[in-house]
């Protein structure tokens, strides 16, 4: 079984050496609040490093590239272009060399390998036109961490240009699905949050559904039907180790943790009616919060865990109702025309947009809106769309989208895909088979 380290992996120590811009200039800045945003060109020469140091720092350098790139916020400028081959090493750097490619910042640093076999990993982020040192920083790892510091420097350059957390030293929790349409084998997989390391935590003999991290990323819970009937269940990444939820008599779905890590909420099927339940996780007490005939499901708290917000069919269709997390003062939130259905939601970590994925006319569609019910926007729209969930820092969505299976039982095939809040920048995830059900983890310390 694969194991993940819970303790912190990488050190960091910042580099408080600077160097003082000879004009006063603003300073590089993205804002993210107004729509599309036209991508910053962005220099990243080769991580300097002698004999193992070199081809690492060029890894390096490959993944913090993409990282940025696939934000759709950054426009890594083509090394072939580049005419300064020594900037690695040159600190602070020739600025003039830079602008005539147009570039407004650059990433320079070195790599060594010391005696305990450890990677020292330096990186400085310069403003080109300001001609200032924006950051640096120096990170010490283990030598197969280097893709995770490659994320970490991505994630400090995210931040310090935009102002907002990133998003890159994440992963992502997935259902795989291999075999025949009418044969489905699904197993839970794990990933980093471009795809890389790929690993299975099930064997896929039974059927797993909707797997979702707690807040530390060390647990998952999920639905399986390993004991025949649905249930919820708890994975320990750091063991291996699984538990069912509770001996219920009915079936238990669509599981999510609170944000402090203490409670499961999900879904209990019991006569014909499916409530919404708590789980207490230290004294495995449970506490029904909705009481109908009606069909109550994928709840989903406020990050502050003081509300939550599910989807009922209690009102004749499918719709969002938000409640006291409590289980009081539950009110209707979406009122969709005609036979529009609302489903899936899943509160931004901000707190300030619930996500959704909503069917109307025949289409499926991938939305938010105010957690109030309020300026609803379609981000995306396939013959099947489903599933969203938010990276950690509230500005990019994952989900994953179907197409149609044909008569002759071709076709039928999922992948996972991104998009960013304002609707733009939407791309494929690419895992090795198909795949569904995403849930992205919080950052990794």
């Amino acid at each position: 079984m694969i194991r993940f380290a819970s303790a912190p992996v990488v050190a960091v120590i910042a580099l408080v050496v600077t160097f003082a811009a000879p004009v006063a200039r603003a300073e590089l800045h993205l804002d993210l609040t107004h729509g599309q945003v036209q991508p910053l060109p962005i220099a990243i020469p080769d991580l300097a490093g002698t004999d193992e140091g070199t081809q690492i720092g060029h890894d390096i350098t490959e993944v913090l590239s993409a990282d940025l790139e696939r934000s759709g916020l950054f426009k890594p400028l083509d090394q072939r272009a580049f005419v300064d081959k020594d900037t690695a090493t040159r600190t602070p750097p020739n600025y003039a060399n830079w602008r005539i490619l147009n570039a407004q910042a650059l990433v320079t640093g070195n790599v060594t390998v010391q005696p305990d076999g450890r990677l020292a990993v330096e990186f400085r982020l310069w403003d080109i036109f300001a001609e200032q040192q924006l950051t640096g920083l120096r990170y010490t790892a283990t030598r197969d961490r280097w893709r995770q510091i490659a994320h970490i420097v991505a994630d400090a350059i995210y931040k310090r240009i935009t102002g907002e957390d990133g998003y890159f030293n994440t992963h992502i929790v997935y259902v795989s699905e291999s075999g025949p349409l009418q044969h489905r084998i699904k197993r839970l997989a794990i990933m980093d949050q471009d795809g890389a390391n790929n690993r299975y935590l099930t064997d896929g003999h039974n059927l797993v559904l909707t797997p979702r991290f707690s807040p530390t990323s060390q647990e998952i819970t999920y639905l399986s039907y390993a004991r025949g009937a649905p249930r919820v269940y708890l994975f320990n990444i750091d063991t291996g180790q699984q538990e069912v939820l509770g001996d219920f008599p009915g079936m238990t779905f669509a599981p999510r943790f609170s944000p402090d890590g203490n409670k499961v909420i999900m879904s209990l099927a019991v006569g014909g009616a499916t409530n919404i339940y708590t789980l207490d996780l230290r004294t495995r007490r449970a506490v029904r919060l909705t009481d109908t005939s009606a069909i109550d499901t994928s709840p989903c708290y406020s990050p502050d865990g003081a509300k939550v917000v599910f989807n009922s069919d209690r009102g004749g269709s499918q719709q969002l109702y938000v409640m006291n997390s409590d289980g009081t003062d539950i009110h209707r939130i979406t009122f969709g025309k005609g036979k529009a259905a609302y489903g899936t939601p899943i509160w931004s970590p901000r707190g300030d947009q619930i996500a959704f994925t909503k069917i109307e006319g025949g289409q499926f569609y991938i939305g938010v809106m105010h957690p109030d019910g309020t300026g609803e926007r379609l981000l995306t729209s396939a013959f099947s769309v489903e599933g969203p969930t938010w990276a950690p820092n509230g500005r990019v969505l994952m989900y994953f989208k179907s197409t149609p299976a044909q008569s002759n039982g071709s076709g039928g095939h999922s992948h996972l895909w991104t998009i960013d809040l304002t609707g733009y920048n939407e791309r494929e995830v690419v895992t090795p088979q198909d795949a569904s059900d995403p849930a992205w983890s919080p950052l990794i310390p």
